[in-house]
């Protein structure tokens, strides 16, 4: 479990970084986006993972690891905007932005943990594409839970569904680069 730790802390050091990075470049325009978009743009990740797992030819020179790194940063926005809610303009310094990140990044992180130890790292027997349809089943059921208000009868909310996609697609991060 050691090893998990270090490789989900080295993989979401590289996805901090390009977040950094993308607040410097265009600032928190990501702010005026709603859960809805958010998850959309999520799920366009995932469908082009897929397809990029299913098809010979690629005609956009884009990894599957850039993709996921998208996820796990739209995921990580959407994290944060569910707390604090979507503005109208940008409105979050490079330093807040990135507290915010950091927040969500370690209550993600400690679920995994707890979820790993639980599971005993079955994780590492999965294959890339389940780790894929996951997501996307778990995207499946955010969208359900949009069109339904936020509203669940038995089920985890939305955020628990966000978590799970951050740790799947971390771990086909770490399967795809070890």
């Amino acid at each position: 479990m050691q090893k998990t730790s270090e490789q989900y802390d080295e993989i979401i050091s590289s996805c901090r970084a390009l977040f950094s990075s993308k607040m410097q470049d265009y600032g928190s325009a990501w702010r005026i986006l709603r859960l809805p978009s958010l998850t959309d743009q999520i799920f366009i990740k995932a469908q082009r993972i897929r397809s990029l797992q299913e098809n010979e030819v690629r005609k956009v020179d884009e990894s599957e690891e850039s993709e996921f790194i998208g996820i796990i940063n739209y995921s990580l926005m959407a994290l944060v905007q569910l707390d604090l809610g979507v503005v109208d303009q940008p409105d979050m310094s490079v330093d807040e932005a990135l507290k915010h990140y950091d927040d969500k990044v370690a209550i993600t992180r400690q679920l995994m943990l707890d979820k790993n130890h639980d599971y005993g790292e079955a994780w590492r027997d999965m294959r890339v594409s389940s780790l894929t349809d996951l997501i996307l089943q778990k995207l499946l059921r955010v969208k359900q839970i949009e069109d339904n208000a936020g509203k669940t009868l038995v089920s985890e909310g939305i955020d628990a569904n966000y978590q799970d996609i951050i740790n799947y697609a971390v771990f086909a991060l770490i399967h795809l680069k070890h």
